[in-house]
């Protein structure tokens, strides 16, 4: 999968590698299990360290490599973290979206290594006619997008097999990992549902956002994402894509710019100065500033609120997170 630039550095996460093997065999073996019997699981970053909460619950003691308002993308791992990676019993990351973490997560004997993008159905990011009908053919998603949590359905696929992990690697509690699962994916269904009520009545279905993170989200739900920059929000943009903005807003009948919490809005404002036009946040839930106020659930339903006022919707009914009574819609996979 193609990944923006990051400033981690492959020769320093080989060094912290080699300091994390050296720890080890200077402290001798030890069990990957929590003292207290829990199972020990590593997160590479927020949806991860989600999906590890929700579903492992009291068995599990829960590491997320990256700190809250930290970017993933520019993760460097220290000697300690990557030991926590070599001991650990679960790890749940998204192959290719941290080089460091891959690294560590190929040096680790953990009994369950989950890797995100393996566990998530795959779709084409241009749907023609018939894949639009179902044609059951497997596609690629968008191209070099890496945020598949942030389509539910997609999300709910992830969790499922994080379940089964589980389940494999702690079997004492393999019954409390499957009731789990079947919780959040219900809720995920709920807000699955939310998202497709609130947004099929649109004025409009474009959105026009600074960098191009939510292809997923807008494939499923039938939207079309205007991105200023690519996958790589870092990058500027060059004076004939500013153009093709500009006019894709005006066609649609834009009034939004959206930009994201953990990266400069300074591109985004520029834009909307430009057009007249308002901003507004729509987060790709890379990380979550204060977990004790926010949450996965809640933040995805933040962004269906300014996605609607955005594309002119009308405003959902206000939701609860009590677990739907059906699982997302499934995206396209093959037959």
């Amino acid at each position: 999968m193609t990944r923006r630039r990051t400033r981690t550095s492959i020769a320093l996460a080989a060094t912290a590698i080699a300091a994390s093997l050296t720890l080890t065999a200077c402290g001798g073996s030890s069990s990957a299990k929590e003292a207290d019997g829990k199972l020990n699981v590593v997160a590479s970053f927020y949806p991860m360290e989600f999906l590890a909460q929700q579903i492992g619950k009291d068995h599990v003691a829960v590491t997320d490599l990256t700190a809250p308002g930290v970017e993933p993308h520019d993760l460097e791992l220290t000697a300690k973290q990557v030991a926590g990676v070599q001991k650990a019993d679960a790890i749940l990351y998204l192959k290719g979206l941290q080089p460091t973490v891959d690294q560590a997560v190929g040096q680790s004997s953990a009994k369950a290594k989950i890797d995100a993008t393996a566990a998530s159905p795959l779709v084409d990011h241009h749907l023609d006619e018939d894949t639009a009908a179902g044609d059951g053919h497997k596609h690629d998603g968008p191209a070099g997008d890496p945020h598949i949590w942030l389509d539910p359905a997609r999300y709910a696929a992830i969790a499922k097999s994080v379940g089964d992990a589980f389940a494999k690697a702690d079997p004492a509690h393999a019954d409390d990992y499957r009731k789990n699962t079947d919780d959040l994916v219900d809720r995920l269904g709920a807000l699955d549902k939310e998202f497709q009520t609130g947004l099929k009545d649109a004025r409009t279905k474009t959105f026009v956002t600074s960098h191009a993170a939510f292809g997923y989200l807008a494939e499923h739900y039938g939207l079309t994402q205007v991105a200023i920059n690519g996958v790589d929000p870092e990058s500027e943009p060059t004076p004939a894509r500013l153009a093709e903005v500009q006019k894709a807003a005006k066609d649609n009948g834009v009034t939004t710019i959206f930009f994201e919490t953990l990266v400069s809005p300074k591109l985004a404002d520029t834009v909307a100065k430009d057009l007249g036009l308002k901003t507004a946040v729509l987060d790709p839930l890379e990380g979550v500033k204060d977990t004790s106020k926010d949450d996965y659930l809640s933040v995805m339903r933040q962004n269906l609120a300014n996605l609607q006022a955005a594309l002119g919707a009308a405003p959902a009914t206000p939701a609860t997170d009590a677990p739907a009574t059906t699982a997302p819609t499934p995206a396209p996979t093959a037959s």
